[in-house]
């Protein structure tokens, strides 16, 4: 039975989903997540990309200390001094570098030769090896280039330091068959083979992402990189929680395991989904609300009888709670404080106040306060008290079948000011956001708006995620209420201030690839 490393990357190519954007606080609470999943390797992102991206990395470095923190870095020296700087207080520092192979990538991106590129790896790779104890070396776009290449680079980048080498799926292209022969062909054509770890990482872009990773287990891969809930670039990555589960209920066949708590991955599939707003689809495997769900009479039957007739993954297994402990307006601060730690939601003492009486208020108006009440309302006042540039003071809002809907605001602005404005619109949503871009100094394009209840019943609380345009920066936010108007002016608000935060504290110089 061998051991499978899960290197994490969330945090670097799952950010770089379309719409997502993670402040540093939210990129925190993931990363000590993943780490009481226990991977083995958290991406925390690129350093050299910018300036909060380098502070992000430091501190989630300086933070972990039962998983490798890596960061990403191009095959430039100065990428890689950033990476040095940025994780050299970590428990165990290692970069994670990368640089095009294939004919289409070497031609039409790069323009070198495959001479250059061998030049060039080998080169960054000596680099890098004097000071990281692990260097891993990625062939971007492995699938794509030809197998004799990819084996003479990959052999003189071991002979260069490389620990650990990658060949990624880049594009999704790679069928099973392909991918694991990938492996195969490197295991029996390079010398040096023997001294590296072999890591798969696969993206999504026709679906056989999570296929691709365990064709590689099959053939030598020892090591498989992907992201929570498949999030990630275009189609996204592999799925480390469909991987994971599969090693485990299909250990008879691939005779491979993982060291994650497979208990923690309904938390942390959670987590993620309400800090990217990127809602998990209720068809999807492993963590979706209808992977344990029987609607077919035959199928209720059968597992009334024997569960295993036609379910495979118990929903303990991932953290599934079949039941919850239900707080209420007389329940004290000493009984919230231990469903919080018992809940895995890490608050400092200095902020448990605070939390309570935020609690309390929903709880008087609130039946039941359940454990996605209290995860949804500590997240949401946690991790958006340091971008609360505009704050709602309050918000009223006309609406009649024959009457034009009327939103009126009133904000505390950036020196503390009070701002009021009113607006109309074509309907509630559009005449408040018509009054807060008023009040905000637009102009402001909304691109996507989504609501979502959080629990169940007619007092359920409002999740709000919204993807707007503001000062040219493409962003997002999210915004908690009990009411869906009052959910909607927080999303909004949240979004503005984030661009705020971003032009204030981070200088952006490239994206990552």
């Amino acid at each position: 039975m061998q051991t499978i490393n899960i290197f994490d990357t969330t945090l670097r190519d799952g950010e770089q989903s379309a719409g997502v954007n993670l402040n540093f606080s939210e990129k925190l609470e993931i990363a000590k997540q993943l780490e009481r999943l226990n991977v083995n390797i958290i991406e925390a992102g690129f350093p050299a990309a910018s300036k909060g991206d380098f502070s992000s990395v430091k501190s989630i470095a300086e933070t972990v200390n039962n998983a490798s923190v890596t960061g990403l870095a191009r095959a430039v020296l100065t990428d890689i001094d950033a990476a040095w700087d940025a994780l050299k207080g970590g428990a165990e520092p290692r970069l994670h570098t990368f640089l095009a192979t294939s004919p289409i990538h070497r031609d039409y991106k790069l323009k070198m030769s495959k001479e250059q590129v061998i030049e060039t790896a080998v080169e960054t790779v000596k680099y890098a090896a004097q000071r990281f104890p692990i260097v891993q070396w990625s062939a971007e776009d492995a699938s794509r280039t030809e197998l004799p290449y990819l084996a003479e680079i990959v052999e003189k980048v071991i002979q260069a330091g490389a620990r650990v080498i990658n060949i990624p799926d880049t594009v999704g292209y790679a069928t099973p068959a392909e991918y694991g022969a990938i492996f195969k062909y490197l295991k029996e054509n390079v010398p040096s083979i023997n001294k590296v770890s072999l890591s798969a990482h696969c993206h999504d872009d026709l679906g056989m992402a999570t296929a691709n990773s365990l064709a590689a287990i099959e053939n030598g891969a020892t090591q498989i990189e992907g992201t929570i809930n498949g999030i990630g670039e275009r189609a996204g990555n592999a799925a480390l929680e469909e991987i994971a589960v599969a090693l485990y209920i299909r250990n008879d066949f691939y005779q491979a395991s993982t060291r994650l708590n497979l208990s923690e991955i309904s938390r942390t599939s959670s987590l993620v989904s309400k800090l990217t707003g990127m809602p998990v689809p209720a068809n999807k495997a492993v963590i979706g609300a209808n992977a344990y769900a029987h609607e077919s009479g035959i199928h209720q039957d059968g597992v009334l009888k024997e569960k295993t007739t036609y379910e495979i993954i118990s929903p303990q297994l991932v953290g599934v709670q079949t039941n919850s402990l239900v707080l209420g307006k007389h329940s004290g601060r000493h009984a919230f404080k231990n469903r919080l730690e018992e809940l895995g939601l890490d608050v400092p003492e200095r902020d448990i106040k605070n939390l309570f009486t935020v609690f309390k208020d929903l709880a008087d108006r609130k039946k039941e306060m359940t454990d996605e009440d209290l995860a949804a309302i500590v997240l949401e006042e946690k991790l958006s008290k340091d971008e609360r540039f505009y704050e709602l003071i309050q918000i009223q809002i006309q609406y009649g079948t024959n009457q034009v809907p009327t939103a009126t605001v009133t904000l505390s602005g950036r020196e503390n000011e009070v701002i009021q404005q009113a607006g109309t619109g074509a309907g509630s949503i559009e005449a408040l956001y018509n009054t807060l871009e008023t009040c905000v100094n637009g102009p402001i394009s909304l691109l996507d708006y989504r609501i979502q209840s959080v629990g169940a019943g007619r007092d359920a609380l409002a999740q709000v995620y919204v993807k707007l345009t503001y000062q040219d920066m493409e962003t997002s936010g999210r915004g908690l209420a009990q009411d869906v108007l009052e959910a909607s002016a927080k999303a909004y608000l949240n979004a503005i201030n984030r661009v705020i935060y971003m032009r204030e504290k981070s200088t952006p110089v490239m994206q990552s690839h």
